[in-house]
């Protein structure tokens, strides 16, 4: 199990044994919160969040990756395909970013990890949300962010990895926003950065 990052927490993503990561994982999980009163089980809701991954060089925002772009344009980042309902795997990943860490360009610095609700539902909705960080070569958890708390945001920046000189660490932002794309989000992932 890998260590639960609260708001600004840190981590490096070097190896216990020395050397860094090559391949990560970032896996989105979530499940509709139930409804209540008389219509709850007749109704029951999907909810479509989407992860999305912006690599930035600076303040700059250079690629994107998310449901409607699967790849990088130099094929560092890969999304994994969309989920429009949740719940799939009762605490496992319903959608997943793979970031190759040894080939994203030099000019990238940062990639930023978003999820937003595409159909414009708030956070109320969700339940059990969070995003992790998996070393792609064992399977090991690395890191954890939990989305709690519900709320009338439809947005959340979740995290970002980051280089640290020679290597790459992670931290966790857990900023809510509202916005339906990851465009939206541009203005709060800014302060970020």
């Amino acid at each position: 199990m890998g260590i639960n990052l609260d708001k600004g927490q840190q981590i490096s993503l070097e190896k216990a044994g020395g050397g860094t990561l090559s391949v990560v994982r970032m896996g989105l999980g979530w499940q509709s919160a139930p409804r209540k009163g008389f219509l709850a089980r007749m109704t029951a809701r999907e909810i479509d969040l989407d992860a999305s991954a912006v690599l930035f060089a600076g303040k700059d925002p250079v690629d994107v990756v998310f449901f409607q772009q699967l790849v990088s344009k130099d094929g560092s980042v890969r999304h994994t395909g969309d989920n429009r309902v949740g719940g799939a795997g009762r605490g496992g990943d319903d959608e997943s970013i793979l970031v190759d860490l040894q080939r994203v360009p030099v000019h990238v610095d940062q990639i930023v990890f978003t999820v937003n609700s595409f159909t414009g539902q708030t956070f109320t909705d969700v339940q059990n949300a969070f995003c992790r960080l998996i070393d792609e070569a064992n399977g090991q958890e690395l890191a954890r962010c939990t989305l709690s708390g519900g709320g009338t945001y439809t947005a959340q920046i979740m995290a970002k990895v980051h280089r640290s000189g020679q290597g790459w660490n992670m931290s966790a932002i857990g900023e809510p926003a509202n916005g339906r794309t990851f465009q939206d989000l541009l203005p709060v992932i800014a302060s970020h950065l």
